[in-house]
């Protein structure tokens, strides 16, 4: 066994290199910048109620103004100030909203809602009551991209089925998630959403919450700007010594009711970010331990449409596959994966798992272990830390003891350590966060937002194939 630190991965931007987003697109613009077509202006549609809609005005206008960094840190690399959105600085990108963009909820509407007696009835309720207003934007105005305003005591009613439920997520009971079922039921109107909270706004005014303000708004503008524009603010830069590479994110997702199969899911990216998603089939569970897998048949009709869809949109096929999947493979589904690699004449293939560990790292000197940190215990078995002390920062960026992924490599033409190397390239590939503490690769991370949407997307409708419909 030995242990390594591997080095933090490079990004690209308009004009340059850096491992920092944050400073990448503060300095060298967002990579698009050097697309000469590139949008220069981006709309935005406004959905809530009177009193929410005026907290997002003000949060928007702080945005474009830009905002202080954290008063008195003693780490300005991790607490950088927010220089703002617009045509002339970092992002390059006017923000357009205005009250014609904008369709204000009716008091009365959301109290009937929120008196309704069960909260599955104030969810479907709520949600048809959004997409009304979200639909007519669609329909009626140049719209890029949708943020709806959740009014707190709205809040309050779609995430608790009594008084002395304590959840305080938008994610909270799965079986009828509103954030989950709206951005199902709007899909097809073909305009990303972008849900925040009246209480979140008030303390993004504020900075009363545990995170600052400045860090709020660079990820609220990178995931808008991500959303709106359908391209990539950053990729990882280009190994012109590697093949061509296909990375595919395997992972499953049980139905609502939690009774049925679970159905394979993946999400396709090239090596600079351009991903499809794809919706896969229904699968067995194992008889032992009720895990999911897919049989021989299963994993090569699903590698089979993944390398359709690489194929349709870059015209030319991988010289190489990437394979992350959150569970063990089992032989059944190596078999039906090499059976098409071979017959697309792809001979490079790495097929890695993605895993929990209970394998913790400990150091005399520091704690937690730094970003990066690799135990390898054999040549396709390791222990990566993805979260853990940033050099750049010289700090630990996060509130919880970090948990290292367990990385086992089940056939892999790569040896382990250029695998972790290109996991921890891709944990930075979800524009919805900028801060070096992204867990689990894109692949991974896409394909688990997408499970939990695609539940409530129905069997003949279908997907959007971009990521920016399910963050």
């Amino acid at each position: 066994m030995k242990i390594k630190i591997l080095k933090e991965p490079l990004l690209e931007f308009g004009s340059g290199i850096h491992i920092c987003p944050r400073t990448g697109i503060e300095h060298m613009g967002v990579y698009d910048k050097r697309d000469e077509l590139r949008r220069s202006e981006l709309r935005i549609g406004i959905v809530g109620r009177g009193e929410g809609v005026d907290l997002l005005d003000i949060w928007l206008d702080k945005c474009i103004n830009g905002i202080a960094a954290k008063e008195g840190s003693k780490f300005p690399n991790l607490f950088r100030g927010f220089g703002g959105i617009n045509e002339h600085y970092g992002f390059s990108t006017k923000l357009l909203y205005s009250p014609q963009y904008t369709r204000t909820l009716q008091k009365s509407e959301l109290n009937k809602i929120i008196k309704t007696t069960t909260r599955e009835d104030r969810v479907k309720k709520c949600v048809e009551l959004y997409y009304e207003q979200i639909r007519f934007l669609s329909e009626n105005r140049s719209i890029d991209v949708i943020v709806c305003v959740i009014p707190n005591d709205m809040f309050e009613s779609l995430t608790k089925t009594n008084g002395s439920d304590d959840n305080d997520s938008l994610d909270s009971f799965q079986e009828h998630n509103f954030r989950r079922l709206l951005k199902a039921r709007c899909m097809h109107l073909n305009i990303p959403l972008q849900l925040v909270l009246e209480k979140t706004i008030v303390f993004l005014k504020a900075g009363t919450d545990q995170q600052d303000t400045a860090t709020k708004a660079w990820n609220f503008c990178t995931a808008l700007y991500y959303k709106g524009n359908r391209t990539i603010p950053w990729r990882l830069i280009e190994d012109k010594y590697k093949p061509r590479t296909c990375y595919i994110g395997v992972s499953f997702y049980k139905s609502r009711d939690g009774e049925t199969v679970s159905s394979s899911l993946a999400q396709v990216f090239d090596e600079f970010g351009h991903g499809v998603i794809l919706r896969g089939s229904p699968v067995s569970l194992d008889k032992n331990d009720l895990r999911p897998y897919m049989n021989e048949e299963q994993a090569y009709e699903l590698l089979k449409c993944a390398l359709f869809e690489y194929d349709k949109a870059l015209m030319q096929m991988p010289a190489r596959i990437v394979i992350h999947k959150s569970s063990k493979f089992r032989q059944s589904e190596a078999d039906g994966f090499s059976k098409l690699l071979e017959e697309k004449r792809i001979r490079t293939k790495d097929f890695v798992s993605i895993t929990e560990t209970p394998i913790r790292l400990f150091s005399e000197k520091e704690y937690p272990p730094a970003r990066g940190t690799l135990l390898t215990i054999s040549e396709s078995e390791g222990i990566l830390y993805t979260k853990g002390i940033v050099e750049f920062y010289k700090t630990y960026p996060g509130m919880y003891i970090p948990n290292p992924l367990k990385i086992n490599a089940y056939e892999h033409d790569s040896s382990l350590e250029d695998i972790c190397e290109e996991i921890l390239g891709l944990t930075k590939m979800n524009w919805n966060n900028t801060q070096l503490d992204g867990r689990l690769p894109i692949t991974l991370e896409c394909a688990k937002k997408v499970g939990d949407i695609m539940k409530y997307v129905d069997e003949n409708e279908r997907p959007q194939v971009s990521y920016s419909f399910y963050m």
